[in-house]
């Protein structure tokens, strides 16, 4: 029997958890280039599941640390998982309100998702205190292009052609340029960013694009197709699936 779609914005938390390997490798990367003494107050713009928020705690033991996400799921897990080492928010970033200025803003894997960069990076900047800095990391221009393309085919046939009818795509995968600019726009300096490819092989991957890749693709399907979608979708990627992922990186500095 079919149920009706999915409307919200939010995500399975619990699985985003186990299967995000990925994500977590890249935030690493990141954590790398922003140094901190062990005093400062961090903002985890894009929280999830609070993997990474564990890991900015973990350098700021001295300091604050602000976890903000727009889906209820991933807030109450980081809730949950890091109890008073966070304090975590449910907010959309473009309204973004803290209760304090923060010296650092991190963020991994979320802006993509949201369409109107340039009100982002101006909250953005509001958020962080002068001399603050921003390390981000997101999907760029290119991101996953033959397995979206091949999404939306299938999105186009039947019996799952009725369901899409003036859907919208949900990502906003920028390039590096229209990027700085932004940033520069919103007030940043010492602004750099640049594209970097980070092709991942999933050798398991139905639970990873379940919960990652096709997490908007199910939301207008109902139940009853949504495996059949997932089932039509993998066989076509074939085996082993490798995502061609594109990271879109940044740094800059508040004035």
């Amino acid at each position: 029997m079919s149920t009706r779609p999915r409307t919200s914005r939010d995500w399975d938390a619990a699985s985003y958890d186990r299967v995000s390997d990925p994500q977590l490798a890249w935030a690493l990367e990141q954590l790398e280039r922003l140094e901190l003494r062990g005093d400062e107050v961090v903002l985890d713009a894009g929280c999830g599941s609070g993997r990474v928020t564990a890991l900015l705690a973990e350098r700021v033991p001295r300091g604050r640390v602000y976890a903000v996400d727009a889906a209820p799921s991933m807030v109450e897990h980081t809730r949950t998982a890091l109890g008073d080492r966070a304090t975590v928010l449910c907010q959309d970033l473009i309204d973004l309100e803290l209760p304090e200025p923060v010296d650092a803003a991190f963020s991994n894997a979320t802006f993509h998702w949201i369409p109107d960069h340039e009100r982002l990076f101006s909250r953005l900047y509001g958020a962080i205190g002068p001399g603050g800095r921003l390390v981000a990391q997101c999907g760029g221009q290119g991101n996953i292009d033959t397995f979206r393309r091949l999404a939306e085919d299938i999105a186009g046939e039947q019996p799952f052609a009725p369901y899409f009818r003036g859907w919208r795509k949900p990502w906003n995968y920028a390039d590096a340029r229209e990027t700085k600019e932004r940033l520069e726009r919103a007030g940043f300096v010492e602004v750099r960013c640049w594209l970097e490819p980070k092709p991942v092989t999933l050798d398991q991957p139905r639970p990873f694009v379940e919960t990652v890749c096709l997490v908007r693709h199910l939301d207008p399907l109902p139940t009853d197709l949504r495996e059949l979608f997932l089932d039509r979708v993998l066989e076509r990627a074939g085996h082993p699936l490798v995502l061609e992922y594109v990271r879109l990186n940044m740094t800059a500095r508040r004035h």
